[in-house]
C-alpha cells in the first residue's frame, strides 16, 4: 500500500522553496445595492479577552457558544469593516475603523482601512462624506490621520444628533463613571476637536443622503444609529453594532456586550431589528462579522442563526 508519506519519500525532484508570506492579500470587496457599488474594506482584527465579554453569561457558556462555531475559545477575535458606498456622484463611507495611531500600536494588526482603502484603487482624500454610527473608538478613530489632522479633508462629516448631544455635554461627562465612558467622552472630544467640530448632525428617520436612511438604534450607545441603504429595488441594513460578534450576539440575542452603554434597551433594539430582518429577507451588513461581514438572518429556537454571503468572483 502506498500512502501519501510514501509517495513524498520517493519524490527525485526538488523545487526551491517559496518564501512564507506571513501577510493576507489587500482586504476589500465589493457588491451592488441597485445602482450604487459598496465596497467593504478590512480594517484588520483584534483579539480580546474571552472572560466578561457578555456580562450575563458565563465564561464556559461563551467559550461553548465559540466552540459550537469552530472558533478559538482562547481569545475573541474581532474583526472591524467599514464600508464605502459610490453612489455615481458621490464616495460615502460609513464608519472609519481605529485609525492611524492604532495601526502603528498593533503592528498593523488594526487599523488598516487607509492602506486597504488604497488597495481598492481609492485615496481618503476622494472620500466626499463620512458618516457616523456611534462614537465608540473603533468608528471615529480613523478621522484623525497620523499627523493629527483630519483624515477625509474633502469630506463632510455627518454624525447622529442625539450621540452629538451627549457626548459632547459637559454634564453628561461629569457624571461619567470612571474607566471605560469617561474614555469616551475625552476621546470624542480628541477626535471631533482635530475636526475643528465641523459636523453636520442628522436626525433618525430621515435621509442622511440620497439613498442612505437612519434608523434610530439606541442602546449600544445612547444614539447608536444604523441605516437603510436602498437603490431601485435592493436594499441592505447597515446595523453597526446592534449584534457584535454574531456567533454570540445574532445566536444568542438576550446576551449582553459588555461593551454595551444600555444593556436591556440594545436587546430590545436586537430583536426588533433581527426580526424585520428575517421578516423582510433583508440583507444585512455587520461591522463586526466575518470578512466581508454580508449576511441574511433566520430565525432559529433561541434566537437567530446569520447565513454568510458567498464570496462572489463577479460584481
Amino acid at each position: 500500500m502506498i500512502t501519501a508519506g510514501t509517495a513524498l519519500s520517493h519524490e527525485t525532484t526538488v523545487h526551491a522553496a517559496a518564501p512564507i508570506a506571513a501577510k493576507q492579500a489587500p482586504g476589500f470587496y465589493r457588491y451592488k445595492v441597485g445602482d450604487f457599488e459598496v465596497t467593504v474594506i478590512t480594517d484588520g482584527a483584534l483579539a480580546f479577552p474571552v472572560e466578561n465579554f457578555v456580562s450575563n453569561a458565563t465564561t464556559e457558556q461563551v467559550k461553548a457558544a465559540l466552540a459550537a462555531a469552530h472558533r478559538a475559545t482562547d481569545a475573541l477575535s474581532v474583526p472591524f469593516s467599514p464600508i464605502v458606498v459610490n453612489t455615481g456622484s458621490k464616495l460615502i463611507l460609513i464608519d472609519t475603523g481605529l485609525g492611524d495611531a492604532a495601526f502603528e500600536r498593533s503592528k498593523g494588526t488594526v487599523g488598516q482601512f487607509a492602506t486597504n482603502l488604497k488597495a481598492a484603487g481609492l485615496e481618503r482624500s476622494n472620500i466626499d462624506a463620512v458618516v457616523i454610527s456611534h462614537f465608540h473608538i473603533d468608528h471615529v478613530d480613523g478621522l484623525v490621520a497620523a499627523d493629527g489632522k483630519p483624515a477625509f479633508p474633502h469630506a463632510e462629516i455627518f454624525v447622529p444628533a442625539a450621540e452629538w448631544k451627549f457626548w459632547m455635554d459637559e454634564g453628561e461627562m461629569s457624571r461619567a463613571p470612571k474607566g471605560r465612558i469617561e474614555g469616551l467622552f475625552k476621546n470624542s472630544r480628541r477626535v471631533f476637536g482635530a475636526l475643528g467640530g465641523k459636523v453636520t448632525p442628522y436626525e433618525e428617520g430621515k435621509e442622511v443622503l440620497a439613498g442612505l436612511t437612519a434608523i434610530a438604534t439606541p442602546g449600544h450607545s445612547v444614539g447608536h444609529t444604523s441605516f437603510v441603504l436602498s437603490s431601485g429595488a435592493s436594499s441592505v441594513f447597515i446595523q453597526g453594532d446592534v449584534a457584535h460578534i454574531p456567533v454570540l450576539f445574532v445566536a444568542n440575542p438576550g446576551w449582553h456586550a459588555s461593551i454595551d452603554q444600555d444593556p436591556v434597551m440594545a436587546e430590545a433594539t436586537r430583536r426588533k431589528v433581527y426580526d424585520m430582518l428575517v421578516a423582510e429577507k433583508m440583507l444585512v451588513q455587520g461591522f463586526h462579522y466575518p470578512f466581508p461581514a454580508l449576511a441574511h438572518v433566520e430565525k432559529t429556537a433561541n434566537g437567530y442563526r446569520e447565513v454568510l454571503m458567498p464570496w462572489n468572483p463577479n460584481i
